[in-house]
């Protein structure tokens, strides 16, 4: 089964009303990913490889906003059939928080769970709808993704709508800078700048 089948049913997912659906509160953050994402076209992309073996943790931040019966079963459901895709991908858990917005992380108990499991060397790969739904703190997140990729056996997340991947061989050098994927960084300047792009000597 080849990459693209599961990357293609996992992007149909966020389509469905009801989950993740919070506004987006942060325009600079969603600048930011937008520009990250540009970015990224330059690069050969890299996601989760399906011939890989992975203990699979899906985190979904829950909030019904629909008037279907069992919707959430259903959304499991599509996450679970996309996973069994991969035969060699292990679903360990869904872990559910809800909620029309991400709280601070340790106000979220699922979540709070789901890292603990990863500690515990249950879980080596995380799944979730989008950056958001773990924090709206950014920060929260780049500490998080650092805290995970620089374990022994590195764990890794990937964000369906944003289609990143924390363990992109493209993210390893940033992993020691304290701005992290996919903030970008500030120049001596005052500029922002993308991963991977040098600072602009504006003397010369």
């Amino acid at each position: 089964m080849g990459s693209i089948d599961i990357y293609k049913q996992l992007s149909q997912i966020e389509s469905l009303s009801g989950f993740s659906g919070e506004p987006q509160h942060d325009n600079r953050l969603a600048e930011k990913i937008s520009e990250h994402r540009q970015w990224l076209r330059r690069l050969a992309r890299e996601r989760p490889d399906p011939e890989r073996k992975y203990k699979v943790g899906v985190y979904i931040r829950y909030f019904n906003q629909t008037k279907y019966e069992n919707y959430l079963d259903y959304h499991i459901k599509q996450f679970a059939d996309a996973i069994e895709m991969c035969p060699k991908w292990e679903l360990v858990g869904i872990y559910i928080d809800e909620g029309m917005t991400a709280p601070r992380m340790e106000k979220s108990p699922e979540w709070s769970r789901l890292l603990t499991d990863c500690m515990d060397g249950k879980i080596d790969l995380i799944i979730t709808q989008k950056i958001s739904n773990i924090s709206q703190r950014i920060f929260d997140v780049i500490l998080c993704a650092r805290m995970l990729a620089t374990q022994e056996h590195p764990i890794g997340m990937y964000f369906v709508s944003e289609d990143l991947f924390t363990l992109a061989s493209y993210y390893q050098e940033d992993l020691r800078d304290t701005c992290f994927f996919p903030e970008l960084r500030s120049t001596s300047s005052g500029e922002i700048r993308l991963p991977g792009e040098r600072e602009l000597d504006h003397d010369r």
